[in-house]
């Protein structure tokens, strides 16, 4: 038995170290031997190929392209790689709003948001329709792969010999990757990324379902997405009954809705149309004899002349809605605070005087925002004409407002132990390297609050800012409804940060009513598609108080004289007391008036986009012209309301207001201030001021017994401002 732990096997030779040097020496010259040998056969192999002179050149210049141009590829598709993220998920489904918008009455006012259409299948949309877009937007869709080389390359020579961008290129594949993808920004990354997307369409797609994708998701104007929703936009049909005229109407919307929209330039439109059938004939699609019909009787689009004046207004709305609407619903209707008899009549009062004055005083846009003086917008104009620019200056442009920001500086002084009589001097001042001058570069010596706002001057609000700090300016400015960036530099209370249009006049609207709080809104009612109410205002909701009652009744009484021995004389409106401050900025660039009655708040602003000087145009000037028109206007038809502070005590004013607009009734108005005996629980003045609200209304003769106390005097009845007997029976029609 042998020994498990006895090792029977032979013991390795033990190699010396030269040995393991030669055994390795050697098989290394072998392969290197082995190597020499296989790149000499490739040499000789290849060597028949052997080029020389130009083919040689030619070759290499290819091979150094085919090199540098994939790994440009590479790079381009690692640039790319983020837009493919997109293609993720359910990419077809539409996520943006539907909505339509009515007025307190129920009219359609217009739309905003996916007019969408897209359950007419591919083989009913008119077969004139499909080639008119093939025509003018990819005349070679079907034989290219995504990208057409051909046409890129005659787009870039149009465009060098025009010097300008006359052209595009893009296929339709690549303006459906960029409708369904990306966004309209004009830069190298976008370019990048609509080309692999397109390829990546392509690839996915068949060519008929890119084209219907198309037809479907491309933006026609008017709010409108893809031809069916644009046939019955700008038709009033369905998509499967549009002529030869109408679908090249329609066609000619692919490359710029917005300034080829009938409802906004229809001569434009008709003219893009004729190119259309133009393009129609020379694609080979048909002949001249087929389409002269179509050019001897263009498209007539049906009439939204009218819907055409709330376009800034319902974009705003729009945004609005985007703020508040409940979701997950997306297709609304919504109930605004749209006045259409007032914005019709303030957008031609605009361009009316735009068209008559705007060369003479070298200006070219203007912005307004009417609203009643809780908020509610009524009217906005962003700017001269919407077909042109859709830029909304009253809502998103900043503009320094000048003089017209002087009645923050004044009001947060009233609040802070002045008053309308205080005496200050109108002397130069200097602050470092500033030094602030008056209009008419002189001074004034010593006047009053009142007298400095109403004659604008500049060196007294600098003076009450260095005495209150610019920060309590700026606080209440905050307040009272200004919501842009205002730095507590030496010129601010002269009116140097930019604000909003729109946010001055809800500025403006907190002095107007009382003190509270005025957030400019338009939403009244939402409602989805069965009728259910999704959102309502609450009427009822206590709007916060920004300004003391002593300060509205100050402030309001400064403004009111500006409008009447001031500046802004021009904002006279017959029988309305009217308040108000006029704005005007360094080398005129900007020209203000904002101002208000007891009913409605309207702040104008003219001035050019590019910021360059107006021609000495004052805030005094077309700005409260216009203010005037317009304000005149919407108060035909309406009860006036009193200002408060200026016709009557603030808290009083208030309860009038109330009164006449229904708010509240005598219950809540007259019997909550006379006991049950008749002895008023107010003051005599204010007891007696209520007495000649009520009987101005058309309330039953009253008889109101007012009680003195020992400290309080009877008024004098000599004045004819408290002319009222204190104990009478007076009829209705009496009252002074």
């Amino acid at each position: 038995m042998q020994d498990p732990f006895v090792n029977r096997k032979k013991p390795l030779p033990r190699l010396t170290y030269r040995e393991m040097d030669a055994w390795l020496e050697a098989h290394i010259h072998q392969g290197l031997v082995a190597i020499g040998r296989f790149y000499s056969g490739i040499r000789r192999f290849f060597m028949r190929f052997r080029l020389r002179g130009l083919p040689r050149t030619l070759n290499e210049l290819a091979s150094e392209a085919s090199t540098i141009g994939l790994i440009g590829l590479l790079f381009l598709l690692a640039l790319a790689l983020p837009a493919f993220e997109e293609t993720r998920g359910n990419w077809k489904a539409q996520d943006d709003y539907s909505v339509t918008f009515l007025d307190t009455a129920g009219n359609l006012i217009g739309r905003r948001g996916i007019l969408l259409d897209d359950a007419v299948p591919l083989d009913q949309i008119p077969e004139h329709l499909v080639k008119a877009a093939l025509a003018t937007e990819d005349r070679r869709f079907f034989s290219h792969f995504g990208i057409d080389i051909m046409g890129t390359a005659r787009a870039m020579m149009e465009n060098v010999r025009a010097g300008g961008v006359v052209q595009g290129g893009s296929s339709i594949s690549q303006q459906l990757a960029k409708n369904l993808f990306l966004s309209n920004e004009r830069t190298l990354q976008r370019k990048i990324n609509e080309a692999f997307l397109a390829l990546w369409l392509e690839v996915n797609f068949t060519k008929r379902e890119i084209l219907k994708l198309y037809l479907d998701r491309a933006y026609m104007g008017g709010g409108a997405f893809g031809v069916g929703a644009a046939a019955q936009y700008y038709f009033g049909k369905s998509v499967k009954d549009v002529t030869m005229a109408e679908a090249a109407m329609m066609a000619g919307l692919f490359k710029a809705p917005t300034s080829y929209a009938p409802h906004v330039n229809l001569p434009r439109s008709r003219a893009r149309a004729n190119e259309v059938l133009t393009n129609l004939v020379q694609a080979g699609f048909y002949t001249e004899g087929q389409v002269i019909a179509a050019r001897q009787n263009p498209a007539t689009p049906v009439d939204r002349s009218e819907e055409g004046f709330a376009n800034y207004y319902l974009d705003w709305a729009f945004d609005e809605i985007k703020r508040i609407a409940p979701g997950p619903e997306q297709v609304l209707n919504v109930t605004v605070s749209y006045n259409p008899r007032l914005q019709k009549f303030a957008t031609e009062t605009v361009v009316n005087m735009l068209r008559e004055n705007g060369d003479a005083k070298g200006v070219s846009q203007a912005a307004l925002v009417t609203m009643e003086n809780d908020g509610r917008v009524l009217a906005i104009i962003g700017g001269r004409d919407y077909g042109e620019s859709q830029f909304n200056r009253a809502t998103d442009a900043l503009r320094q407002p000048g003089s017209s920001f002087k009645p923050f500086v004044f009001a947060t002084a009233m609040m802070n132990g002045f008053r309308p009589d205080t005496i200050i001097v109108d002397r130069p001042i200097r602050m470092g390297n500033w030094q602030p001058k008056n209009y008419n570069r002189r001074y004034a010596g010593r006047v009053t609050l009142t007298t400095a706002l109403v004659r604008s001057i500049n060196t007294i609000p600098v003076r009450l800012a260095n005495t209150i700090s610019r920060k309590k300016i700026v606080d209440t400015a905050r307040a009272m409804g200004l919501t842009t960036d205002l730095p507590e530099s030496s010129p601010m209370p002269l009116g140097v940060s930019e604000v909003r249009v729109i946010d001055m006049a809800s500025a403006y609207a907190s002095m107007a009513n009382g003190g509270l709080q005025a957030t400019p809104y338009t939403v009244l009612k939402i409602e989805g598609t069965s009728g259910d109410v999704l959102y309502e205002r609450d009427a009822e909701a206590t709007p916060k108080r920004v300004l003391p009652e002593q300060a509205v009744a100050d402030m309001n009484g400064i403004l009111h004289e500006v409008t009447t021995r001031g500046t802004g004389r021009r904002a006279q409106i017959e029988n309305v007391k009217a308040a108000g401050k006029t704005g005007t900025t360094q080398a005129y660039r900007d020209a203000w008036f904002v101002g208000y009655t007891g009913n409605f708040t309207t702040a104008v602003w003219y001035g050019n986009d590019d910021f360059s000087g107006t021609n000495r145009l004052t805030g005094g000037n077309l700005p409260a012209m216009t203010w005037q028109q317009i304000m005149a206007l919407a108060h035909k038809g309406k009860t006036t309301l009193p200002m408060p502070g200026v016709d009557m005590p603030v808290a009083e004013a208030l309860l009038a207001k109330a009164r006449i607009q229904g708010t509240s009734d005598d219950s809540n108005t007259i019997a909550d201030i006379i006991d049950t005996d008749g002895a008023a629980r107010l003051s005599p003045a204010t007891a007696l001021a209520l007495q000649r609200i009520h009987l101005l209304l058309g309330g039953d003769g009253i008889q109101i017994q007012i009680g003195l106390d020992e400290t309080e005097q009877a008024p004098d009845v000599s004045d004819p401002s408290d002319s009222a007997i204190l104990t009478t029976e007076v009829a209705p029609g009496q009252a002074g």
